[in-house]
């Protein structure tokens, strides 16, 4: 009876967790702890190990995304199970991406949700979109809403009337990431995928570069390619081809990882047919 009671109870929350919408799901993203040297005021053990912290100054280090206090040694063997509180993580510019969604519990950065639904909501048939750029003053004002009241900032057209400071915003977030959306690690293999001649094998390449990038950054990089895809689709009025939003984007998303100059100057074309190509087949490439 005990069993058949279990077995329903676990059916039940199968059924429940079946039905939840998409948006519903918490990320399961894994992150890696920030650990900081720290000088720990007072006795202070380690929560790894649950040993004694020794010595006067830097007894051990501090993640300062979750708070985690371990010993120098034991941050080597620690999980990637940081969990970011919102008490350390204080900023949304220039925050590591992965860090951002996991502290809000989000599936992507709040500012490319609402920027986006901001620009599908009033600016698709704009011309110039992404292209055309807002007062940076004022760009600027909608960063410091982003880093001050998060996924409260006021991003309508009463406070920004211009959708460009709405673009300009949205691109300056993926501008700042300490890490790329497409992450230096991955960046060589993207760049090589452009260099590939034929269409199929292309895409088979693309496909598999994709797997490269961490969850969050991945799923961002669909979501705005699926938006980038429907602004082609207004692009008699927009005149924002796949092409001129790869030139936009190209260098946004990617940066090359401490290329010489020459190098990097020779990657931007490859830097836009990527982006290009993802536009062109979000919906086979994601």
């Amino acid at each position: 009876m005990a069993f058949r009671s279990f077995a329903l109870s676990q059916l039940t929350s199968l059924v429940r967790r079946a039905t939840l919408r998409e948006s519903d799901l918490a990320p399961k993203y894994e992150k890696v702890h920030n650990f900081k040297v720290h000088t720990f005021r007072g006795p202070h053990w380690c929560e790894y190990c649950a040993n004694f912290m020794w010595g006067l100054i830097a007894q051990g280090v501090k993640c300062a995304d979750c708070g985690l206090n371990v010993h120098k040694q034991c941050s080597k063997v620690v999980p990637n199970d940081c969990q970011p509180d919102l008490r350390h993580v204080k900023k949304v510019y220039s925050c590591d991406l992965t860090t951002l969604v996991k502290a809000h519990n989000t599936k992507r950065p709040m500012v490319v949700d609402m920027c986006i639904q901001e620009i599908e909501a009033r600016g698709l048939q704009s011309e110039g979109l992404y292209r055309i750029s807002g007062f940076s003053e004022l760009i600027e004002d909608v960063k410091l809403a982003f880093d001050r009241d998060g996924e409260k900032a006021d991003i309508s057209s009463s406070a920004y009337e211009d959708i460009n400071i709405i673009t300009g915003a949205l691109k300056l977030y993926f501008r700042e990431l300490p890490i790329p959306l497409i992450t230096y690690d991955a960046y060589p293999r993207f760049i090589e995928t452009a260099k590939i001649t034929d269409p199929e094998k292309r895409l088979e390449s693309l496909h598999e570069a994709l797997k490269l990038l961490p969850p969050a950054h991945c799923e961002t990089l669909r979501y705005l390619m699926a938006h980038l895809k429907r602004v082609t689709q207004y692009e008699k009025e927009n005149l924002m081809s796949s092409e001129n939003l790869g030139i936009v984007f190209g260098p946004t998303l990617m940066r090359a990882p401490e290329l010489d100059a020459m190098t990097a100057l020779n990657d931007i074309r490859y830097q836009r047919l990527v982006v290009e190509t993802l536009i062109t087949n979000e919906d086979v490439l994601f």
